[in-house]
């Protein structure tokens, strides 16, 4: 038997990403999520006779954008097909899709991986219309159908066969997720289905360039789930491999109670769906110019701002990497950075306190209520000396978010909290403390230097937060070698 570690993983995967239009790909009808069943529909999303297709540009642009963002070719003269085959929930029995003319070509995406940077490459990106929903769980006996999906613009971000693990592919989704969130193009929820994965999976043994049959597992609704489906589906397709079995190019599904894949159907081939360019639309052409005017609108792009952070702004990599990981905490970052000089206090901040707040209440940095100078005056309170970081986090950050319309000095004022510099205070509190501890003060003066950190706390608490840290430590050590 052949041993499990001579084998390789193959994945390749196929994105559908929902645009973020106002209208469907084909007609004036609401794009949006929910909505009650059979409400976002009309004769030309239902496909009835006489009706006439026609093309959303925003559509388009969108997915310009995301070809130029993954270094794509950009195609200029494109036409839509007819892909043939029969669903309950494709209300024409056929869905108008991109074959031989991609609208982008080619490109990549880098992840970050435990060897270093890695360029996942793209095979294309097209564009197509999204098929309605079928319901199995509202009627006992029938299934029901929603076409308010149906029509709704996607594109089809297909990579070539070039990640060879579920970890791959998790570092992959993450970033493709979120350059769809920088562009504005998609919102990348995969818990509503306006993006969604199906991972294209072989395995080989190492040293063969020839890919081994594969299995396509449909329809994973989270980035977690395609890294579990694929580990799963690997080490079945390894089994089977030893035990001289046979494996069947298949498409199958992914179990996420119980983290298995089961069959479906046998794969079709793509002669099955018997594409030919659809009579009701007419080719259309990219120039150049729009595609310049495109890219001009592409704002600055994760990589971009990391390299930013970490040149202009002197920030570490990690810190960089976790302000980037979301659009709306980047920008919130960069005005903030206006308003301050400390711009590693600035992170601190957004990577502390902020995104503690935002993850217990659920929430997301646009649903903050402070504005990017509230933040900014407490970190020049902290700087000035005038409030311990402690102080700031804990007592008056909390009030000024059930009361957004103070300032950090109106607080600080209202509850004299203001630290204190004074050195004969100061020394009132160290001397409570050491009074207070003898025997702690003896071990100290033996050799248990470590407690200086016990003492530093108690001075604290003694001052309610406001004794000056540096000052206490001056003092205290002062006191602790007379």
């Amino acid at each position: 038997m052949i041993n499990e570690g001579s084998y390789e993983t193959v994945v390749g995967l196929e994105v559908h990403a929902q645009l973020l239009t106002a209208s469907k790909l084909f007609s004036g009808d609401s794009a949006q999520f929910g909505g009650d069943p059979n409400t976002h529909i009309s004769p030309i999303t239902l496909g009835h006779p006489g009706s006439l297709p026609l093309l959303n540009k925003k559509a388009v642009e969108y997915a310009v954008k995301l070809g130029i963002a993954c270094h794509c070719a950009i195609t200029g003269k494109n036409y839509f097909a007819r892909k043939n085959y029969f669903y309950p929930d494709l209300p024409k029995g056929y869905q108008i899709s991109q074959h031989t003319t991609p609208v982008c070509v080619g490109g990549y995406v880098i992840i970050k991986t435990e060897e270093g940077e890695k360029n996942i490459e793209l095979n294309r990106i097209h564009l197509e219309e999204d098929a309605g929903k079928s319901l199995h769980d509202i009627d006992e006996t029938s299934t029901c159908v929603d076409y308010n999906r149906a029509g709704v613009p996607l594109v089809e971000i297909v990579t070539e066969p070039c990640l060879s693990s579920g970890d791959d592919a998790y570092a992959y989704l993450t970033e493709l997720r979120k350059l769809l969130r920088y562009l504005e193009v998609c919102d990348g929820n995969m818990e509503e289905g306006s993006m969604r994965c199906d991972a294209n999976i072989s395995v080989r043994l190492k040293g063969d360039s020839k890919l081994g049959t594969k299995v396509e597992v449909k329809n994973l609704n989270s980035i977690r789930n395609v890294k579990r489906a694929i580990e799963y589906e690997s080490a079945r397709l390894i089994r089977i491999l030893q035990e001289e079995g046979t494996i069947v190019q298949q498409t199958r599904s992914f179990d996420a109670v119980n983290g298995t894949t089961f069959a479906l159907r046998v794969k079709e081939e793509a002669n099955d769906y018997r594409y030919f360019p659809d009579p009701d639309l007419a080719p259309f052409e990219i120039t150049e110019d729009a595609i310049s005017a495109i890219r001009k609108s592409i704002p600055a792009l994760p990589e971009e701002r990391i390299k930013q952070y970490t040149q202009h702004f002197r920030l570490p990599e990690y810190d960089a990497r976790a302000l980037t990981a979301e659009k709306e905490l980047a920008d919130y970052f960069e005005e903030l950075a206006k308003l301050s000089v400390n711009h590693k206090a600035a992170a601190n901040w957004l990577l502390g306190p902020v995104k503690s707040y935002l993850n217990e209440n659920g929430m997301a940095i646009a649903d903050l209520p402070l504005a990017p100078s509230a933040i900014g005056d407490l970190i020049s309170l902290t700087d000035e000396g005038r409030l311990s970081f402690s102080v700031a986090s804990s007592a008056i950050f909390p009030e000024l978010i059930k009361a957004p319309h103070k300032t950090a000095r109106d607080i600080m004022a209202e509850k004299n909290l203001a630290q204190d510099a004074d050195e004969a205070s100061v020394e009132a509190w160290v001397e409570e403390t050491l009074n207070r501890m003898p025997d702690k003060v003896l071990e100290y003066k033996k050799g248990k230097k470590g407690l200086i950190g016990l003492f530093v706390g108690e001075v604290k608490k003694a001052s309610k937060g406001k004794a000056d840290p540096k000052l206490t430590n001056e003092v205290l050590l002062k006191k602790l070698q007379s």
